[in-house]
């Protein structure tokens, strides 16, 4: 039987190896993610291993989630692949096992993102599909927009963002707790131009501006707690707001089911029928 090797993320020969196989499937490499301090504990990579290569691998990610006043402890799988040589043999199936050894009794849920083309796949480990929802507006506002753009290219600015997360009081409906890190990961790689600042709320919002529109992945402030609060500072440009979250305060939201473009939404466990009971989504920064 194939031995799963785990928690091996200060191991620089499997972390190397480990990216090299992440970027010949998904374009993803990790190391600037673990040299910045960013990869801890939430992130670990179950691998099967031989002749010292990883050849086949499942990402556990702890994402635990506020809502209600109840956190949810889940457990996100991602970042499954296997070395094209090695198909077809198993091995994703016999990670899959050792991962719901290691979790069962102790998480509230699993889920994943799966590609389309693999909807048979995941319902063979007992998965099965379910919905998410996207909350938008129109909106209508006088003046400029009010946040400055922050370029996250520096360790001193990254510290003010977490220091902002870590004093946060504005919450949506179905909150990522206690994993700045998984967010730090989209924040230093792939959006370090989607950061804004308003200072005299010391608020931060990481956003994808585009002509008109605005897709909000998330609010980081001291002193705003409700996207109602938020609207008037995004002046007369923006049009229409998305959302990456369900916001708590959902008057004036259009709501609608959500499916991500070869994307499908995977659950395993009671506790994750909140998502589609409750009319939620994943945080779009806390997917893995």
């Amino acid at each position: 039987m194939c031995e799963v090797i785990k928690n091996y993320r200060n191991n620089a020969v499997l972390r190397h190896s480990f990216n090299e196989l992440a970027g010949k499937t998904f374009g993803l490499n990790f190391e600037d993610w673990y040299q910045n301090g960013f990869w801890g504990d939430n992130y670990n990579p179950y691998s099967i291993v031989k002749n010292g290569k990883v050849v086949a691998n499942v990402s556990v990610n702890k994402t635990s989630m506020l809502a209600n006043g109840t956190v949810y402890h889940f457990i996100q799988l991602g970042t499954v692949m296997t070395n094209e040589a090695y198909r077809n043999q198993g091995l994703i199936r016999r990670i899959m096992e050792e991962i719901d050894a290691d979790y069962s009794d102790t998480t509230d849920g699993f889920y994943l993102f799966g590609s389309d083309s693999v909807l048979d796949f995941y319902p063979k480990f007992g998965f099965r599909k379910s919905k998410e929802y996207l909350y938008s507006r129109e909106i209508s506002n006088d003046g400029d927009f009010q946040f400055e753009q922050v370029i996250m290219d520096s360790p001193v600015k990254w510290k003010l963002l977490v220091d902002a997360m870590n004093l946060n009081l504005f919450h949506g409906r179905f909150d990522m707790v206690g994993n700045n890190e998984l967010i730090m990961f989209y924040v230093t790689k792939y959006m370090q131009h989607s950061v804004y600042y308003h200072q005299s709320t010391d608020t931060y919002i990481i956003a994808d501006i585009e002509e008109d529109s605005m897709f909000l992945h998330n609010i980081f402030s001291s002193t705003i707690n409700s996207t109602g609060q938020l609207l008037p500072l995004l002046g007369k440009d923006i049009k229409k707001l998305t959302l990456g979250f369900a916001p708590a305060d959902t008057e004036g939201y259009d709501i609608a089911e959500f499916h991500g473009e070869d994307c499908t939404f995977f659950i395993k466990g009671n506790a994750t029928d909140i998502i589609e009971r409750e009319r939620l989504r994943i945080p779009s920064l806390s997917h893995a």
